[in-house]
């Protein structure tokens, strides 16, 4: 394994003791996520790349989650259990990660604690070691009781995270009174600060993480940053400065961008400052170079260095979803609202009592704000429809809002008839009332991964998964490399150098596209 030569730290740098950086590769999640919308890889590109970050030696591989699962469901017709299997078999030497925003797995719907128990017992069984649990409310309990869960379903290593935010309401004490019930938790092996909307700075990295290297003493204290404002990669280098163990780092083309930062450019910065580093550098430039491959074989856009932006701060809206709501404004035709759908963000966010925009919540302001753009252009009222998540975020079902609910918010909620639904305590679920619902549906016993796939996602997604049967492999350059929407397929297509005639056919239908050259223009469609 390759390392840096170690090199004179500047004066003020406090990582003394503390050992080379270890790093948690966010490609195929995070970046997957915040870049492509979730839908960019199949299970054949991750399993492609697997191998050579296995090689590389990384700490972990953030890997999947509930979006990504799903994503690979309805996008792709493949199963998730498939995915996950298939990944840890070619990366035995690096534990696969998964996170979970605490109470909720695929669906929106806070989730029972009989659902959760299958989802991370599955996740377990297929090859998931390690768990992020990130609870966008930063409730300790919670977190602390979804720890205590993923270790008795077999996950063998939890990571507890401080969810950052900026806002009126979120202070350094609240984050280091957090810290000190993780330390305390034996069900938690370490802590991480967890920055989905890329809003530390520099002065602020200087001011909070002593503060969380202090109090999590031996613990490891790892960093998760994204570079939407332009200030992560910077604010990397001093949080390695500061004591951070593990920062997370995503490779070419799933990197920078509302992504984190690339590992290419991080470990050239962490040399200038004479901070060493564990990994195989050779092996993680294989991985990002199957990437490279993937992105221009699939029309995928990559990530770019983003230059500082101070706007984020105001509607905090995190990569993932900024990504997301472009996609699905363009589906709807209102590509052109995406400046008043953010401006509205910053409104309805302080309005509901300043959730921290990660998932699920980011997603909720996102909605709320798009329907108050979609009514304002309708000469409605903003909060004349609340979707059935706004209205339980405000009601309490997922924990106290931080911030206070606006009154003129509040009185909508309640005035609703849905409200009064909502509010009703929720029917114990157990498995054996799930799997006879279930298996009384389709008319047979269904498996618990089966079942729980089917508890969280539509029926028609289940059906069309079991129709495509296991996912295709991948490989660089290899003919037939599979597309997966009209949009990859006509790009793939386009970038096919010189083609004349091309013909696919699959289960008895065929689809032939010609191309001839125009002869007034000499163009070519």
């Amino acid at each position: 394994m390759s390392t840096t030569q170690t090199q004179t730290q500047p004066s003020g740098t406090a990582r003394t003791g503390r050992g080379p950086i270890r790093f948690v590769d966010t490609s195929l999640r995070d970046g997957n996520q915040s870049l492509w919308g979730a839908t960019g890889l199949t299970t054949g590109m991750v399993e492609a790349v697997g191998r050579a970050i296995d090689r590389a030696g990384y700490h972990a591989l953030d890997f999947t989650s509930s979006t990504n699962l799903s994503m690979g469901v309805k996008f792709h017709q493949e199963n998730p259990w498939e995915r996950i299997s298939r990944m840890r078999a070619v990366t035995p030497n690096t534990p696969l990660s998964a996170i979970t925003p605490g109470m909720r797995f695929m669906s929106w719907e806070k989730s029972p604690e009989t659902v959760m128990r299958m989802a991370l017992r599955q996740m377990a069984r297929h090859g998931v070691r390690r768990l992020q649990v990130a609870d966008p409310m930063n409730d300790a309990e919670a977190v602390q009781r979804v720890s205590r869960w993923a270790k008795e379903e077999g996950i063998d290593y939890v990571v507890a995270a401080l969810t950052f935010t900026d806002s009126p309401v979120h202070t350094d004490d609240s984050y280091t009174h957090n810290l000190d019930r993780f330390v305390a938790d034996g069900n938690i092996d370490a802590v991480y600060l967890k920055d989905p909307g890329g809003l530390l700075t520099v002065e602020r990295t200087r001011s909070l993480i002593p503060k969380l290297r202090a109090g999590a003493g031996d613990m490891s204290l790892e960093l998760h940053s994204h570079c939407t404002t332009g200030t992560a990669s910077e604010l990397y280098v001093v949080a390695a400065q500061l004591g951070v163990d593990v920062l997370h780092t995503g490779l070419g083309p799933l990197s920078n961008g509302t992504a984190q930062p690339s590992l290419e450019q991080l470990v050239k910065n962490l040399d200038a400052v004479g901070i060493t580093y564990d990994l195989d550098l050779d092996a993680a430039q294989e991985a990002a170079e199957i990437l490279w491959e993937i992105a221009r074989s699939q029309g995928l856009e990559p990530g770019r260095p983003t230059e500082f932006d101070l706007s984020p701060h105001q509607h905090q809206v995190p990569g993932g979803m900024m990504s997301t709501l472009k996609r699905q404004l363009g589906e709807i035709g209102m590509a052109d609202a995406l400046p008043e759908v953010i401006e509205e963000a910053k409104a309805v966010r302080r309005e509901i009592g300043y959730p921290i925009m990660v998932t699920p919540f980011s997603q909720f302001v996102g909605s709320q704000s798009l329907l108050n753009v979609m009514a304002v252009r309708n000469g409605q009222e903003r909060y004349s429809r609340i979707p059935d998540e706004v209205m339980h975020f405000v009601l309490g079902h997922y924990g106290t809002p931080a911030g206070e609910v606006a009154p003129e918010v509040m009185a909508k909620v309640e005035a609703s008839p849905r409200a009064a639904e909502l509010a009703a305590e929720p029917t114990p679920v157990t498995v054996e009332g799930l799997q006879a619902e279930y298996s009384g549906r389709v008319g047979r016993p269904l498996e618990e991964e089966e079942l729980l796939l089917r508890v969280v996602l539509p029926a028609e997604q289940i059906e069309a998964m079991h129709a495509a049967g296991p996912a295709p492999a991948w490989a660089p350059g290899r003919p037939g490399t599979p597309v997966t929407n009209p949009v990859q397929f006509i790009s793939a297509v386009h970038a096919l150098p010189g083609w004349k005639h091309l013909s696919v056919h699959k289960d008895g239908q065929r689809v032939e596209l010609h191309r001839t050259s125009e002869p007034t223009t000499g163009a070519t469609r």
